[in-house]
């Protein structure tokens, strides 16, 4: 059901990865000199596949409410995608020769949180379901 709570994290999970999109993870001076440059999630190609491919992970797994087990699975890939792309961002750090993360940075963490309350969320009603057939 859309009404669940997991629901609203994955909603806010998906909304944290497009808007990671246009705001920056780091600003500075990178290794040619030039300031004022930007680290977003469309400053790279892999960084870009990364993001959208997080963002629309979470807004297809809202609708995969009859399949609990699947839709844990996709937010523990979710949480493993973002690993792996936040590694990335610290990759491309190495591009930059001074500067400082931006207030916005969290927006990555908070996808991270988000995937991980859904999941939590999505193994209560998966218990509840085990508890009430149980009881039948």
């Amino acid at each position: 059901m859309i009404q669940r709570i997991q629901s609203i994290w994955l909603l806010l999970a998906s909304a944290c990865a497009f808007v990671s999109l246009k705001f920056s993870f780091y600003s500075g001076t990178d290794s040619k000199g030039l300031a004022s440059q930007f680290l977003t999630g469309s400053s790279d190609f892999i960084l870009l596949l990364f993001t959208v491919v997080i963002g629309v992970l979470a807004l297809f797994t809202i609708f995969m409410y009859k399949n609990r087990v699947q839709q844990l699975r996709l937010c523990i890939l979710g949480i493993l995608l973002e690993a792996i792309l936040i590694f990335l961002y610290y990759r491309q750090l190495s591009t930059f020769t001074n500067g400082t993360y931006s207030l916005t940075s969290v927006l990555q963490l908070g996808v991270i949180v988000f995937f991980i309350l859904a999941a939590r969320g999505i193994s209560k009603d998966q218990k509840l379901v085990k508890e009430s057939d149980r009881l039948r």
